[in-house]
């Protein structure tokens, strides 16, 4: 069985978004909607809007970083939501 690790985009209910990496996504959209997450417990609920997989860990993880870049969010914005 092949591990994927995915980056991830929430769209939360004030209209902002939301940036992940994680290894089991039912899982952390689980901890989203129980307000285990910080950043998202008072901007319930969120919609998850991009799903990205990589076999890669470091790939994925670069990924994520990117995306919380001004150049990432600006790809973000026009290729991925």
């Amino acid at each position: 069985m092949t591990l994927f690790y995915s980056v991830y985009i929430l769209k939360c209910s004030d209209n902002t978004y939301y940036t992940g990496y994680t290894t089991n996504i039912d899982n952390r959209l689980k901890a989203h909607n129980n307000k285990e997450v910080h950043y998202t417990k008072s901007r319930l609920p969120v919609t998850l809007i991009n799903l990205t997989h990589f076999i890669n860990k470091q790939k994925a993880y670069d990924f994520e970083r990117y995306l919380k870049t001004g150049s990432g969010i600006a790809f973000r914005n026009k290729r991925l939501i």
